[in-house]
């Protein structure tokens, strides 16, 4: 079904409070629509959730050639009806840094339309599977991470190698530390959760003590440690700011347009 008569089919109109026009040109925009989507590149995206995560990504969309087509506000979750079909009107990829509450009903109303998806919203693990099904049944592609930090993905790499090395020294117990910013409120956070594992994913069967701390403005630290009866060997990531973050959600939307099937940033990135 095209993207034309998906949007035929939202169903009963109803008000969405949380729908309004974009402070990156919505209006104007919509009046360039045609002009725009001729433009080889170009590509129109919905953010869903304007916190601090979101704005970024909206400063930053034109350097990707991509348009900022409106904002979706969380605080009421997409149900059947939606926006009017006008508003959907090519639009190519969702970037989701909203709430795990609203993940679950935004994707999936968001894949009904034919709308792929970027996902940078952590806890919602719980509703994997069912919204697996979902992208698959409306045919279009999501790229869902914890952490869209190029420096992230390669890290855990290089974590998973430190724990393969690590996993028959008997004596090595292994550790992992993440600190965020106090607004976070899932903890730990799900990059330490993907660390984690990692590191069991290569061998390391091992406990590893996890634990999180929330203060002040941290945008995100990870440190993941083995210790042994005379000596310590430290991993650590810091994150200075989160433009490293809203500029690999960009990257990974502008991969994902067209494509169908659920993906990671190591397909995003090519790393195996």
């Amino acid at each position: 079904m095209s993207r034309e008569n998906r949007s035929k089919t939202i169903g009963r109109p109803f008000r969405v409070a949380a729908w309004r026009s974009s402070p990156y040109g919505f209006e104007t925009a919509r009046k360039h629509t045609r002009a725009r989507e001729d433009q080889r590149g170009q590509m129109r995206i919905l953010l869903v959730g304007h916190g601090k995560m979101g704005q970024l990504v909206g400063e930053l969309a034109g350097q990707y050639d991509c348009e900022v087509a409106g904002v979706i506000d969380p605080v009421s979750p997409l149900h059947g009806g939606g926006p009017d079909a006008d508003r959907w009107t090519g639009v190519e990829v969702a970037i989701d840094f909203s709430t795990a509450a609203s993940v679950p009903t935004n994707a999936a109303v968001l894949a009904r339309r034919g709308i792929c998806l970027v996902v940078g919203t952590t806890g919602w693990s719980p509703h994997e599977v069912a919204l697996r099904q979902v992208i698959a049944d409306a045919g279009v592609g999501i790229v869902v991470a914890p952490n869209f930090s190029t420096g992230v993905v390669l890290f855990e790499a290089i974590v998973a190698q430190a724990a393969k090395l690590f996993a028959p020294q008997a004596d090595f117990g292994a550790f992992l530390h993440e600190a965020h910013h106090a607004a976070k409120k899932d903890a730990p956070s799900g990059t330490a959760l993907l660390l984690k594992h990692a590191m069991e994913h290569a061998g390391f069967s091992r406990p590893i003590d996890v634990s999180s701390a929330r203060a002040g403005f941290i945008p995100g630290t990870h440190t993941v440690g083995f210790d042994g009866p005379a000596e310590t060997i430290t991993l650590t990531h810091a994150a200075r700011d989160r433009t490293a973050f809203a500029r690999g959600a960009l990257a990974a939307a502008r991969w994902i347009q067209g494509k169908q099937g659920w993906y990671t940033m190591h397909d995003v990135l090519g790393v195996g």
